[in-house]
């Protein structure tokens, strides 16, 4: 993981590439990992930061989907949790047990939920986690003290996984990098090369940071952009139909007593039939989501007012005590590249499954789906490109593969726990500068040698990367990393070699983007 590396292996190819993997997404990033491990030549370029996308910005569940079951695709809800079983397997310094409980605020909730479960964990099957159960009145309130009693019947207990979105989209880099791939960050790709009979054979890329534009040529190109997938079809041909319907969720993070206890709540359907999690998640509660179609796309959404109305209105139903807006800590919004269905103005309605597409110039899209099941995906679009580009067919590798940082023994500081086995990295750097272990914020559970561990081993380039999606400060407090800023900025700027002209202008900037996150100020809507 050094892009400075990376670039250079790039500009300077021994031969082409069997596949370059543009989007460093969840889908993305899990194909270049199934690539290498199959032994195949590999790259993957990303605009941006991996993770910068909807693949930082999600619920934060390695889930089945209660929702899809209820909807009766059952297809989907027996691919996800079996999907769910081995991320919870091959990555368990990121994936744990969530025990979840549905209140019952009806009579015959407790039944209805009740059988629906069983189905769940029975779709499970030796990969399932912790059985579900009924839970009388005062067991629910007893696993989640601070339910809205008002009403309330009993409640249906059920266990899935959470998960740390970006750190794993981090860990997938390096477990591709680590079987051979060569990974970079903002290196966005311009233009698409073709051969004279008008197949693609690379692209031509740029540095972002720098503005320099070389070719990388490959056998195959695989499009991984998320939302931005349209944008790259048309690329390749002016006249491909869009396919892409975004759905925009937003979530809020509020403090640890609005959800004291481990278990989770989770609303089946909302009066308007959407579904509401609040998450115990980094000793804070996440709450969301929303379903609200949007017509643009935007690397930085924006929670709209009626979305934020939404959350809140719910949370202080479902909670004994009514959030008020100066307890918001951050609020975030993230969009689903869902395929389009028809005519269909409704996203709820569209399709959760992954999407194949092979332009006539062989450029393979691939969309949709979510982070339970990017391995799945990453599967089905390598064994796709093996037998499109003619390259040696081998099988996936990546079922029973560990991903980096993978282990079980335990971790005594808390804030290093989804380093998993690079946790012992970072106590060296403190260890050979006690001053490292230094707070970045009182507020916040992270110290200054994790910023140090990010610019080496984790390609971070900016501010942003370290306080968004290397650690979460940006979800967890948007004010207390904004306080932060200056201090990452500083400690980046000495192992980047920058000046104090960026110091300033990432502060900025950083300063900028986090008002986005802050529920109390005007720029956090849209």
């Amino acid at each position: 993981m050094n892009r400075e590396h990376a670039l250079s292996s790039l500009r300077s190819p021994s031969e082409p590439l069997d596949i370059l993997v543009i989007g460093g997404g969840a889908t993305g990033l899990g194909t270049a990992v199934d690539a290498a491990t199959r032994g195949h030549k590999v790259a993957l370029i990303e605009q941006s930061d991996f993770a910068k996308g909807t693949s930082s910005r999600s619920t934060k569940l390695v889930h089945g989907g209660v929702r899809y079951l209820r909807q009766g695709n059952v297809s989907l809800v027996l691919e996800a949790l079996r999907e769910r079983g081995f991320l919870y397997r091959n990555a368990p310094h990121l994936v744990r047990d969530q025990a979840f409980v549905i209140p019952n605020y009806r009579w015959w909730e407790g039944p209805f939920y009740g059988v629906g479960m069983k189905v769940y964990d029975a779709l499970a099957g030796r990969l399932g986690l912790a059985p579900s159960r009924n839970l009388s009145r005062e067991q629910t309130i007893e696993r989640i003290p601070t339910i809205e009693t008002k009403g309330l019947t009993g409640g249906v207990i059920y266990h899935d996984g959470q998960f740390d979105d970006s750190r794993l989209a981090i860990n997938l880099a390096q477990t591709a990098a680590a079987h051979g791939a060569v990974i970079a960050n903002y290196l966005k790709c311009i233009q698409l090369l073709k051969t004279e009979n008008g197949q693609i054979c690379g692209v031509l890329a740029e540095d972002q940071e720098t503005g320099e534009q070389f070719e990388i040529l490959a056998k195959a190109v695989v499009n991984a952009t998320g939302v931005f997938a349209d944008s790259l079809r048309m690329l390749d041909d002016p006249k491909a139909n869009a396919i892409i319907s975004a759905s925009q969720g937003i979530h809020i993070v509020l403090p640890k007593r609005f959800l004291p206890n481990d278990a989770a709540i989770m609303v089946p359907k909302t009066d308007d039939g959407r579904v509401l999690f609040a998450v115990p998640w980094h000793d804070r509660v996440v709450v969301g989501t929303t379903d609200t179609p949007l017509a643009s796309h935007s690397l930085e959404p924006r929670a709209l007012s009626s979305e934020r109305d939404f959350i809140m209105q719910h949370a202080a139903k479902y909670l004994e005590h009514d959030p008020q807006p100066e307890d918001v800590l951050s609020v975030y919004a993230g969009l689903r590249p869902l395929v389009k269905s028809g005519d269909s103005s409704d996203t709820a309605a569209l399709s959760r499954d992954h999407t194949i597409l092979i332009s006539d110039s062989g450029l393979l899209t691939v969309t949709g789906g979510k982070w339970t099941t990017y391995r799945r995906m990453a599967e089905d679009v390598v064994d796709h490109v093996e037998i499109l580009s003619g390259i040696e067919e081998d099988a996936c590798k990546t079922k029973t593969l560990s991903i980096a940082g993978s282990t079980r023994e335990p971790i005594s500081a808390s804030n290093l726990s989804p380093y998993g086995s690079a946790a012992q990295a970072i106590e060296t750097l403190i260890e050979k500068d006690p001053r490292a272990a230094a707070a970045l914020h009182p507020r916040l559970p992270y110290q200054q040698a994790e910023v140090l561990h990010h610019a080496r081993n984790e390609m971070a380039r900016t501010v942003e990367d370290v306080l968004a999606r290397r650690t979460r400060a940006l979800l967890l407090d948007a004010r207390a990393a904004i306080e932060a800023a200056p201090l990452v900025a500083r400690m980046l700027a000495s192992e980047l070699q920058k000046d104090q002209a960026w110091i300033d202008d990432q502060v900025a900037s950083f300063t900028e983007l986090a008002n986005g996150y802050d529920f109390m100020h005007p720029s956090s809507t849209s």
